[in-house]
């Protein structure tokens, strides 16, 4: 009669041990987590945990226990709308579900895309005496920024203060500078420069906080237009 071997009982009792603890392990990684399902009313809207995008229009958002999340919503001429949600103690549980109603950009509203912001806009003239040219400049722009910071008529420069506008999320600010950049024939080159921050109430002297913008309020829109079309 053949003896049971009872030394496969250990290895038995090793990988069933094995097969039972690894599940639980997985399972307490979730322990504590809340879930929230974020959605946008704009379909294409990127959504961000912590700068980091996880879908567009709608994602499930994990926020760990004992911390906190900020979740980001944006999307290209609506302004950027942002939520934190906190697992801590003496705080309120995150909601189970968060809609995000989108709202317009007024400052993208207020402007056109441009190809024509802050670059040199050549034009000759032919047809008037510098004088003329240079009186007809300066009409020109005053009836966009009436307020000129320097102008000297002799080497053909001007330069207009900036003119600033708030909006929500962004300030802009705007000025407009030409200068004489031959004098046989007489040509005039006119930069129209736009320039945001970003932010909303952004003092007009913080230069550091401007950069170039690839847009123009409307009501700079027709400048260069006019100018080509009236000073030739």
């Amino acid at each position: 009669m053949m003896k049971p071997n009872f030394k496969l009982v250990p290895v038995f009792l090793f990988i069933f041990l094995i097969g039972s603890i690894h599940p639980c392990n997985a399972a307490t990684v979730e322990v504590g987590k809340k879930k929230v399902r974020v959605s946008t009313s704009e379909s294409d809207a990127e959504i961000f945990v912590n700068g980091k995008k996880i879908g567009s229009g709608s994602a499930e958002v994990l926020v760990p226990k004992d911390d906190c999340v900020t979740v980001t919503a944006e999307k290209v001429g609506f302004l950027f709308e942002s939520i934190e949600f906190c697992n801590q103690k003496g705080m309120a549980s995150p909601p189970k579900t968060h809609y995000v109603e989108m709202r317009r950009d007024d400052a993208f509203d207020a402007s056109v895309q441009t190809d024509i912001a802050n670059v040199d806009i050549e034009f000759k003239v032919s047809d008037m005496s510098k004088d003329k040219a240079w009186k007809l400049i300066n009409q020109i722009v005053l009836n966009y920024i009436d307020v000129i910071e320097m102008t000297d008529k002799e080497t053909g420069y001007l330069r207009t203060a900036w003119s600033l506008q708030t909006f929500k999320q962004n300030t802009i600010r705007t000025r407009m500078i030409v200068k004489e950049s031959n004098s046989n024939p007489l040509v005039f080159k006119i930069k129209l420069v736009s320039e945001e921050s970003g932010n909303s109430m952004t003092s007009v002297k913080s230069d550091h906080l401007y950069k170039e913008w690839d847009r123009v309020l409307r009501s700079y829109d027709d400048a260069i237009g006019e100018f080509q079309a009236r000073v030739k």
